[in-house]
């Protein structure tokens, strides 16, 4: 029953809201916000409603598209009120239930159509800049350009490496930087994404390179955290120190 709590935690928020000062779908607007208004001097009780309201609302505005505000607040006055309801339980999860696996076939189709845009974009990208001047291109693809060369040891794929890095979307999007952190991150090198393991095994110590890590050797149709499926990847990155595992 988890997806169903999910959804009437969402509604009890907009319900919240409607209590205290949120606007119809009926164009009720004004009376509704001259109900109740909300200030430091308010009595606590009255805090509290918009507090909740707010903040849940704030967490869980996406999970219902399209919500009719009116059929939504009766609903919730006859469940608050003790009222019997116009639908059986089992009625109300099998209507949250289909609404909740519409709502997910929907996203599935929004991802796929932007994996495959980004594909596309990504192909483009690559092949015009595998052509730029002190870009090379390994066999499986990675893209990499030396900023510094290196002098120090080259590390092995099961060796710990520190180092200071920026992650990019195509569009520029910083999406993860340890130089925003103020700090180096340290890990095994066969733990991350394909392209980095391969990648700063072409790099020693003091090096910077630049990488263009196609989405296969990236997140891939998953994506990430920040990342859209299928998303080519620009990482600069300083290999600092290598230690071995």
């Amino acid at each position: 029953m988890k997806k169903i709590t999910t959804l009437t935690i969402s509604a009890l928020a907009s319900a919240m809201l409607l209590t205290t000062g949120c606007s119809t779908n009926n164009g009720n607007k004004e009376s509704a916000a001259k109900s109740v208004a909300v200030t430091e001097q308010s009595p606590a009780v009255e805090k509290v409603g918009y507090s909740l309201g707010f903040m849940m609302a704030e967490g869980n505005k996406e999970a219902v598209q399209d919500l009719n505000l009116d059929t939504f607040e009766k609903g919730f006055r006859d469940g608050y009120e003790g009222k019997e309801s116009a639908l059986t339980q089992e009625q109300m999860e099998e209507v949250l239930m289909a609404y909740q696996k519409e709502q997910e076939e929907k996203m599935v189709k929004d991802m796929q159509a932007k994996g495959g845009e980004n594909q596309t974009k990504g192909a483009a990208f690559l092949a015009e800049n595998g052509k730029k001047a002190g870009v090379q291109t390994t066999a499986s693809g990675l893209q990499y350009k030396m900023i510094t060369a290196g002098t120090g040891k080259t590390p092995k794929a099961t060796d710990v490496v520190e180092v200071n890095y920026e992650g990019k979307l195509l569009d520029g999007t910083v999406f993860d930087s340890s130089y925003e952190r103020g700090e180096p991150i340290e890990f095994p090198l066969n733990q991350v994404i394909p392209g980095w393991t391969e990648g700063l095994q072409l790099m020693k110590e003091g090096g910077k390179y630049e990488f263009y890590i196609p989405s296969d050797l990236a997140y891939g149709e998953a994506g990430n955290q920040g990342i859209d499926p299928n998303s080519t990847l620009i990482f600069t990155v300083e290999l600092l120190k290598v230690k071995a595992k």
